[in-house]
């Protein structure tokens, strides 16, 4: 079968890829869609340590293939989207409500591809680069068949990781003030989260002008090209401050432009050894810095729960997609995500 195959100096479409059948609590799924997240990119540029050869894609939706023994939420046909969580269910941190600080989600790449007689390593548990997968069944979610894969594909990463955060994470209440930088794939999902969640003021910030269009499509009321000037518009800060980009000077913004009590949410992935600094006083008026993984997200409750607003006209995911590729031109998507001129592009089987 094809995949999307990482070697250590260069990524390739593979048509050799074979990978196992599911075993007890496993699923496998067929896979039809894969958004190209940029954390697929920092494997490759080395933001994201990880061991190779792997096949990459953490972002997809697909149709239930085969399921092993003791697997009764999903059946063969079913569709679903894919979570990039395979936590234990069984943990503390599982059991208070918080997959993603299970420790067995974390770090514990599997094997379950092969080529030839070499094993390839299954990036996030996941690896939507490629035609079949098989994850933790945890990791499926059914989703109603009228909600487009192409579509659905997003909820798995960068939804649930944008909104999440805005609703799980930083809890934003009705009538905040919220600034977002960055209006990627992630930082445009942050915006529907505060509409959704009814922030008052949602200001996106992006070097680029031609985001605006987008910006303001999932929520923003204002568009600015530099942070520097969130101020004339919330003269004592914000409520909420979202990092998106990745950048450690951008980190340093984000905790400035706080009001009394705010809370800059970090997002983006800089570099694993990246430092940011900050002046210490400035926290002392119940200010706060929040890490997030993966939006804080419960995925059996919230991918069904988003795929439902979708269906309710309420949460975007269409106008996400910004284009769609064949899995054989993985290079041409690669180039275009690397380049900003796509939100996301979608790869198909």
């Amino acid at each position: 079968m094809r995949g999307v195959v990482f070697d250590g100096s260069q990524v390739r479409v593979v048509d050799d890829l074979v990978v196992r059948e599911p075993g007890p609590g496993e699923v496998r799924v067929a896979v039809a869609a894969a958004g190209l997240c940029h954390s697929d990119l920092s494997v490759v540029d080395g933001t994201i340590p990880f061991p190779v050869p792997v096949v990459l894609g953490h972002e997809g939706a697909g149709v239930v293939e085969a399921v092993g023994a003791g697997v009764t939420h999903v059946e063969p046909g079913d569709h679903v989207a894919l979570s990039t969580l395979a936590n234990c269910g069984a943990c503390a941190d599982c059991d208070r409500g918080r997959p993603t600080m299970c420790r067995r989600a974390i770090g514990r790449p599997g094997k379950p591809f092969t080529r030839g007689s070499a094993s390839v390593h299954q990036f996030a548990a996941n690896s939507a680069f490629a035609e079949r997968t098989v994850v933790k069944a945890v990791q499926a979610v059914r989703i109603p068949e009228d909600v487009p894969l192409r579509s659905a594909a997003l909820i798995g990463c960068g939804v649930l990781t944008g909104v999440g955060a805005v609703l799980n994470r930083a809890r934003v209440d009705r009538g905040d003030s919220v600034v977002v930088i960055g209006t990627g794939g992630i930082g445009l999902n942050v915006l529907q989260g505060a509409r959704l969640a009814g922030a008052l003021r949602i200001v996106a910030v992006d070097a680029n002008p031609a985001k605006e269009e987008a910006a303001r499509l999932f929520g923003a009321t204002d568009f600015l090209t530099s942070a520097r000037g969130v101020r004339d518009l919330l003269p004592t800060g914000a409520d909420h401050v979202f990092e998106c980009v990745g950048r450690v000077e951008l980190i340093r913004q984000a905790i400035d432009l706080l009001d009394r009590h705010g809370q800059a949410i970090l997002l983006g992935v800089p570099p694993a050894t990246a430092e940011a600094s900050f002046v210490v006083s400035s926290l002392y008026l119940d200010k706060s810095v929040l890490g997030c993984r993966y939006g804080s997200a419960r995925p059996q409750r919230d991918i069904a729960l988003y795929a439902e607003l979708y269906r309710q006209g309420r949460l975007l995911l269409d106008e996400l997609v910004t284009a769609v590729y064949p899995v054989e031109d993985f290079a041409k998507a690669r180039a275009d995500a690397e380049a900003g001129r796509v939100a996301r592009a979608v790869l198909t089987f």
